[in-house]
């Protein structure tokens, strides 16, 4: 029999037949202590059933590395979406956003349901998810052909899973299953679920967040900061996505193939209008209002926000100044330094706070001004040579990472201000369990700009991700409780004209690149979607920020 060569770290290389287990060669538990979970095999996650067909570099993964951590969260997710498969089948479930390490969820209850029998269901799923560990049920793999995929999943009435394959035609399907219940093995899961022990089913309105624990403690479940604002957003976008009837990746092609896209791209950028008019009106209704601050994560479209931010409010007779905080870098040589000796871009002090808080308080009291700006090849800050006064009637709108926290304008009055929180928090779905998140658009976007507009390749921004995720941590996510306004700047449709730039980025990252992971990660996602023609999308969009041909002026 064919054999091949496996390698593991501080171990000798082994051979072993084609068709062998990952399992087979691994521990059941980590170096840490924690049992594994997975794998990292050449580069990519993979199952502890996935058999081995060609020589590997075998990485265990335990619920303390990202990856393995991935896995414990999905699993549960899976988990719930059996137990709510089985014990509900006619109240569709769906996993929805991330709340910190927990997801919110929803269940389509009937109307008539009282709160205290909604608790008393979400009850029963937590006990039929605990029964199920508590048994160790298996997860289990098997392959298909893509006839059998399809009638499989339209006996079991798991119709949510066939939409995804009437856009697709593989001949070969893999999926997994625990009892009746299957999944299309979008995600790697756990081989049985002893190995996701630690969860909790919270109510939280007419949903529920599945609570997981964090990779740094394994241990304990977080105590989650409920943000009763931001889960408004939430269900306002769900019930908006039921309005129109495209809540899931397989009706988005539907609609594309079908030729009804057009229809729904207006909806979505209708909406997108309506609400900038509502926070727009809700903010000349503040009669003290002088400095709006818009802040937001990378890529979550503050820039194309605060643009057309600027247009309502003249709408509503305000005369608006745009500025950026960017304008307000100390500059290389006094920007701080993190733990590794790197200039921290990110950091709060590496903006000129003294400098910024005494512009906006002289244009607030109608001086005129030479505003500050910064040049980004000489790293330097200058004096605008065009004096600036903002008029009676004026208001100035700044954007910026830090806009929400409050030792950016320490010196400003409470009152003065108005916080917009800016993030892209869409309501489609892969399926009932596997979500599209909220740092997968926007990693998507960054990839699809930084390729557009400044010549980088997708290795060098999935490079420097990780750094961009830990100032965001740090400096935005606190702060967001503090805004007087949220606005969702996710388009549904989105990811369908991203694909045809960001799938051939993605795939010149290589198997022996550190980055092919998260590469293969992301393609899969977009796998999932069909590709839809770029001029559909209006020329004042968001997405015009990241695809370019706006009718904006950045």
């Amino acid at each position: 029999m064919q054999a091949v060569k496996v390698t593991m770290a501080g171990k000798d290389p082994v051979m072993v037949s084609v068709g062998t287990r990952v399992s087979e060669l691994l521990p059941a538990v980590s170096e840490s202590g924690y049992p594994v979970l997975g794998a990292i095999g050449n580069n990519q996650v993979m199952s502890l059933n996935t058999r081995i067909l060609t020589d590997l570099t075998l990485v265990p993964l335990c619920v303390t590395d990202p990856e393995g951590w991935t896995i414990y969260r999905n699993s549960l997710a899976f988990l719930l979406a059996k137990v709510a498969h089985e014990h509900f089948p006619d109240e569709s479930f769906r996993v929805r956003n991330s709340f910190g390490a927990g997801l919110y969820c929803t269940l389509d209850w009937a109307k008539d349901r009282s709160k205290a029998s909604i608790e008393e269901a979400i009850q029963t799923l937590k006990q039929a998810m605990a029964e199920a560990i508590r048994q160790d049920l298996p997860i289990v793999p098997e392959v298909f052909s893509y006839e059998a995929a399809y009638r499989l999943l339209q006996e079991k009435g798991q119709l949510d899973k066939l939409n995804l394959l009437a856009y697709r035609n593989d001949p070969v399907i893999v999926m997994v299953h625990c009892g009746d219940f299957w999944e299309l093995g979008l995600p790697p899961l756990v081989t049985h679920l002893g190995l996701v022990p630690l969860f909790d089913l919270v109510p939280k309105g007419d949903g529920l967040i599945l609570t997981v624990p964090t990779s740094d403690k394994p241990d304990t479940l977080p105590n989650l900061r409920l943000s009763d604002h931001l889960l408004g957003v939430y269900r306002e976008h769900i019930r908006w996505g039921k309005i129109v009837g495209i809540t899931t990746t397989g009706a988005l092609n539907r609609a594309i193939v079908e030729k009804h896209a057009d229809d729904f791209v207006r909806t979505v950028e209708a909406l997108h209008d309506k609400k900038l008019a509502n926070i727009a009106d809700a903010i000349v209704a503040r009669e003290h209002v002088r400095l709006v601050l818009v802040a937001g994560p990378s890529s979550a479209g503050k820039t194309t926000f605060a643009k057309r931010l600027v247009t309502h409010l003249r709408v509503n007779g305000c005369k608006p100044l745009l500025i950026s905080t960017d304008n307000y870098f100390v500059g290389d040589e006094l920007n701080p330094r993190d733990e590794n000796g790197n200039l921290d871009y990110e950091h709060i002090e590496a903006m000129d706070l003294k400098r910024l808080n005494s512009d906006m308080l002289r244009l607030m009291a109608g001086e005129v001004i030479h505003l500050r700006k910064f040049d980004f090849k000489t790293r330097s800050g200058y004096d605008d040579a065009v004096a600036t006064r903002l008029p009676g009637n004026g208001m100035i709108v700044m954007e910026g990472i830090h806009s929400l926290n409050p030792r950016l304008t320490s010196e400003i009055p409470a009152e003065q201000k108005f916080m917009i929180f800016i993030n892209a928090m869409t309501q489609l779905g892969v399926d009932c369990n596997n979500r599209i998140s909220t740092t997968d658009t926007r990693k998507i976007r960054r990839i699809v700009r930084d390729h557009q507009f400044r010549g980088r390749p997708a290795i060098e921004t999935l490079r420097m991700w990780p750094s961009v995720a830990r100032g965001e941590k740090r400096w935005i996510y606190p702060f967001q409780q503090n805004a007087d306004a949220v606005f969702n700047s996710a388009l549904d449709y989105e990811l369908s004209v991203l694909k045809p730039i960001a799938s051939p980025l993605l795939k010149q990252i290589k198997p022996w690149d550190p980055e092919y992971l998260e590469a293969v990660r992301l393609s899969d996602i977009l796998l999932n979607f069909a590709a839809m023609n770029a001029d559909r999308v209006p020329g004042d969009s968001i997405l015009r920020e990241y695809i370019g041909g706006s009718q904006l002026t950045y």
